[in-house]
């Protein structure tokens, strides 16, 4: 299947830059699987759509404020990427500078704490804080990865609003944006129409805003993201199954962890990393319905949705969300796909 397939027309100013002032104040596109049908919707409707005894399931993932800036010991400036915590004082990170540091570089941070670079995994440098604690570090100098189509610096509010408010176990270097919409109001909301929640663990990853480079899609090699779904998820989900519930996942991170767990054909506990792409002609195990933002044209996350929805369907309902100006990307507005 040819890259082009998911491209779409977008202009600039549709990209979300800043997010609401309330977190359920985004617009819902609501798009039938069945026929195809679009209609224009709030978020605070969603729980309209659902029945007794659905269960929506959400990633937990907590973003970390990955973005540190250091110098080399000849001055030269350096953007970290916090990918992954290795331990205490060790981390996978991209680096950017006008020099790729060689293994054996010092990095000094504002507070003079040194980060040496170990070495080199695929696109990722090996970084050692010892004796320092990385944790501190990102809680001390650490910015907010805010995605690179958000033009503009971070802010104290970007902690606030680029976290999920059910965001619990650190480790994310992008937010699970479909969670943005949700706030203990609509939780307390749904919960009062007997709607359930369990929850997974994927930890995004930066890989997650790399472009697909493959003029076909079935020759890329996605990224790898650590995942974890436990006992008390799949309980959940095989009780909604057992009562006739749907499984409605929030956000393309919770399918792909709810897939990858029931890759043997059956949704178990699992943990580790995954590098599942699911493209159209993907068979779907475990999901019924999803709730999902708005994605960028040729990636990995369109072509997920496409796979659900269908390439035709989702694409004519990215046109009329684009003829009626709803917003884009991370904290823009939402989809609701059954």
């Amino acid at each position: 299947m040819k890259l082009s397939t998911f491209k779409y027309e977008l202009p600039d100013r549709l990209i979300a830059q800043q997010p609401l002032a309330e977190r359920g104040a985004s617009r819902l596109l609501r798009v039938d699987r069945a026929s195809g049908a679009i209609r224009d919707m709030q978020f605070a409707d969603l729980a309209s759509q659902l029945d007794r005894g659905d269960l929506l399931v959400v990633n937990n993932t907590r973003v970390m404020p990955a973005r540190l800036f250091a110098h080399k010991e000849s001055g030269g400036k350096v953007e970290i990427l916090v990918e992954r915590l290795l331990g205490d004082s060790r981390c996978l990170a991209q680096l950017r500078a006008s020099k790729t540091p060689k293994p054996g570089s010092k990095l000094v941070l504002d507070n003079d704490v040194v980060l040496e670079v170990q070495g080199r995994q695929e696109s990722f440098f090996e970084l050692d804080s010892t004796p320092t604690p990385l944790a501190g570090l990102l809680t001390e100098l650490g910015h907010m990865p805010l995605p690179p189509y958000i033009k503009r610096e971070d802010t104290d509010v970007d902690r606030e609003r680029y976290q999920t408010v059910y965001a619990s176990v650190s480790g994310a270097v992008a937010a699970p944006t479909a969670g943005l919409h949700f706030d203990e109001a609509m939780f307390a909301e749904l919960a009062s129409r007997g709607i359930e929640k369990a929850e997974v663990t994927l930890h995004v990853g930066a890989g997650t805003f790399q472009p697909v480079r493959s003029e076909h899609i079935e020759d890329h090699l996605m990224h790898a993201e650590y995942l974890e779904v436990d006992q008390a998820c799949v309980n959940a989900v095989r009780a909604a199954r057992s009562r006739g519930n749907r499984v409605i996942a929030v956000g393309t991170t919770a399918v792909r962890s709810l897939e990858t767990a029931a890759r043997n054909g059956e949704l178990r506990p699992w943990s580790g990393d995954s590098r599942l792409f699911i493209f159209p002609g993907y068979e779907f195990r475990v999901i019924d319905g999803m709730v999902t933002n708005f994605h960028l044209p040729e990636s990995t996350l369109l072509m997920l949705v496409c796979a659900f929805a269908g390439t035709g369907p989702v694409l004519e309902a990215y046109r009329h969300a684009v003829r009626h100006e709803y917003r884009f990307f991370s904290y823009g507005d939402a989809m609701l796909l059954m």
